[in-house]
């Protein structure tokens, strides 16, 4: 048997290029993962669908050689037997994963992170014009029009996202596995990266798809896979499928988006929002005010300035001009901490870079930010910590116990444990940027009911969402936003996705 690589012939179109039968895996006697059986094409694109916890991770590390799988299962790629027992194998013979975390070296220039591990010299010095020049042709492939010289800091997420892309296709990669490829862009970027999905798959490159915005699918999708408790449960020769249909076989039950029954907000106003501005920020004159048990919506496209305006709520800006009430008290953060001590929590859009410490356990998660509470003389004594997790957990019912690593829960316990942390703190004003990003539907369900219930104790609740649907269903109101200004507020029944994006993109 000859070894694989990338420079072997590409079938023709329609023809497999990966196979994989009875693929299974089992990790301390659970089996996370039984019985795959799909094949994908050459110049096709497989979604790949399943709640957190489904084995969608699991089968793309299989593929892309991070893990082996069990014995008993085989793959085959480009008509020969594959097992990659590394990433690099698995690269070598042209296969590659894009994952969700983008993992590019800021400081490095393009080129450098394409070519980073097997950056070629000449004369012992790093062959510079030669890197540049095959990251400039990449690049130039994605109509990603910047050089290849520059850094990767400052960078959009979506230029970010072709430029691993751009790296895979470096090692000539004739399979990528892109891992929710679209959970920090917005339609515009969405938009780009299909047309270039588009313009691979022209080219005979193939790609897997995990997502969970359903309503993408069928925009880029040729056929569906969906798993459920590592199982498969179909494969769809069509990717034209009712959204209702896919949430069923994901959750094996019947499931319709309905949010949470709003109670009525209180007259009394928590926090004022008066003629706001922050250059740092691009942020100009906004004025808004929160009821007591009131969900304020935020909407409005990529860069319209909804996370720089409740991080500069929450004190992590500088060069604040305006006024801010609590209570009818004006109040001026310079830094997230007095905000804390003050009442106002957010929950951040990027969860593992902002909000937890993924290879913490849960306890010490739940004790950052919370020492006054756990022991006021400042000490975290075992026992205490651990009362006070057990009782964050239960509250919100994050499934894990108070031991274990973050990094080993799925993205909607996550996000519950970072909610727990700050409602430990019972704060006035509850801010939630992106609360469902990456989460599954049947955890955002969950979640929803946590943003229902936190607005049901009397807290004033902030959610900002580029999934429109969401913060129409969860608000009382919705402001809309555009280039750092406030476009308008618009009632429930009133905002409508119509009404919103009039605005959004006036």
């Amino acid at each position: 048997m000859h070894a694989l690589t990338a420079n072997a012939p590409l079938p023709d179109s329609q023809e497999v290029a990966l196979s994989l039968r009875n693929i299974g895996k089992n990790y301390g006697g659970v089996q996370v993962l039984a019985g795959i059986n799909a094949d994908i094409k050459a110049g096709e694109v497989l979604a790949l669908l399943g709640e957190n916890g489904a084995g969608k991770s699991t089968l793309s590390s299989i593929i892309a050689g991070v893990v082996p799988p069990d014995a008993g299962g085989s793959m085959t790629w480009l008509g020969q037997p594959y097992a990659p027992a590394t990433p690099g194998a698995a690269l070598d013979a042209g296969i590659g994963l894009i994952h969700q975390e983008i993992r590019l070296l800021p400081e490095l220039s393009i080129a450098e992170n394409m070519f980073v591990g097997r950056l070629p010299m000449r004369n012992g010095r790093v062959d510079r014009e030669y890197i540049e020049a095959q990251a400039d042709k990449q690049l130039k492939r994605l109509g990603l029009n910047v050089p290849a010289s520059r850094k990767v800091a400052g960078l959009s997420v979506a230029a970010q996202q072709l430029v691993e892309i751009a790296k895979a296709l470096t090692l000539k990669a004739r399979l990528l596995i892109l891992d929710e490829p679209t959970a920090a862009l917005g339609g515009e970027e969405t938009e780009l990266l299909f047309k270039q999905v588009e313009r691979l798959k022209a080219e005979g490159v193939s790609f897997i798809y995990i997502s969970h915005r359903l309503e993408e699918i069928a925009r880029v999708a040729d056929r569906v896979l969906v798993l459920r408790d590592g199982r498969q449960i179909s494969v769809h020769s069509t990717a034209q499928l009712p959204v209702r249909q896919l949430v069923e076989e994901m959750v094996g039950r019947s499931l319709e988006r309905i949010f949470p029954a709003l109670s009525e907000p209180a007259n009394r106003v928590v926090m004022r929002v008066k003629d706001l501005t922050c250059r740092e920020f691009g942020l100009h004159d906004i004025d808004f005010s929160v009821r007591a048990g009131e969900v304020f919506g935020i909407a409005g496209v990529v860069g319209a300035g909804r996370t720089e305006l409740v991080r500069a709520i929450a004190g992590a800006a500088e060069h604040i001009q305006g006024h801010l009430q609590l209570d009818g008290v004006d109040r001026h953060f310079n830094n997230p901490n007095q905000a804390i001590q003050a009442g106002v929590v957010l929950v951040p859009e990027d969860r593992k870079q902002q909000g937890v410490i993924v290879s913490h356990r849960i306890e010490d998660n739940l004790a950052y930010g919370n020492t006054d509470l756990i022991d006021a003389q400042g000490w975290v004594m075992p026992a205490r910590l651990r009362e006070f997790a057990l009782k964050a957990v239960s509250r919100l019912g994050v499934k894990g116990a108070p031991e274990q690593a973050v990094s080993n829960l799925s993205g909607g316990n996550q996000q519950k444990v970072i909610i727990a942390k700050w409602l430990a703190r019972n704060p006035k004003v509850f801010i939630l940027d992106e609360p469902t990003r990456g989460i599954d539907v049947g955890a955002r369900a969950a979640i929803y009911e946590v943003i229902a219930e936190l607005a049901a104790t009397g807290m004033a609740v902030i959610v900002v969402s580029s999934d429109l649907d969401e913060v129409l269903g969860l608000s009382h109101r919705v402001m809309v936003m555009s280039r750092g200004r406030q476009m308008g507020i618009l009632e429930r029944g009133v905002a409508t996705p119509v009404t919103v994006m009039e605005l959004a993109t006036a």
